[in-house]
């Protein structure tokens, strides 16, 4: 498969365009989606209400070739918007896209803490840190993401388990085997 640079590789085209700000913010960027069903939208948001029947544009087929156009064309829109008014326009038309967020703005998106999908955790030498929830959401089958274990701090139960007693343990200890 040669590669795509820029393109989704999909059966939908895909690309990430510029925003609004990208010459000073390098996360000034959004995902677009140019779905068949919306074409006619995508053409009337971005002034270009002729592609909708033009033969060179009127069918998916027909676009493929000229995908650069298409999303040059779009992306001259986009540098008008910021990513965020760009996507709050383009989802009054069900047009798919996405903003291109900054690791701070995943930290400080509501939504995300509220889904689970960022999660802060308590460490006890880390303080409190954000990491990735569990992706998997099953509505009986709820997850806790917790910190990860201090270095030997399960040492004396995992020994337990083999079959060691306390004393046995303690033995180990001084003899500095654990």
């Amino acid at each position: 498969m040669p590669r795509a640079g820029n393109a989704s590789g999909g059966g939908q085209p895909g690309w990430i365009l510029k925003c609004k700000g990208w010459q000073t913010d390098p996360n000034a960027y959004i995902y677009f989606i140019t779905q068949a069903p919306v074409w006619g939208a995508i053409c009337k948001v971005i002034g270009e209400e002729g592609w909708i029947t033009d033969p060179s544009y009127a069918t998916p087929k027909a676009r493929l070739p000229h995908l650069k156009t298409i999303f040059s064309r779009i992306e001259e829109w986009t540098k008008t918007k910021t990513k965020f008014e760009a996507m709050d326009i383009l989802n009054k038309y069900d047009i798919p896209c996405g903003p291109i967020l900054s690791m701070k703005e995943i930290a400080e998106e509501p939504s995300l803490r509220a889904t689970g999908t960022v999660v802060e955790v308590d460490h006890p030498t880390r303080g409190k840190y954000l990491t990735v929830g569990n992706p998997i959401k099953l509505s009986d089958s709820a997850t806790e993401v917790t910190r990860s274990p201090l270095l030997g701090e399960h040492t004396d139960e995992v020994l337990a388990m083999l079959g060691y007693d306390a004393g046995q343990i303690a033995e180990l200890r001084e003899a500095k085997v654990v």
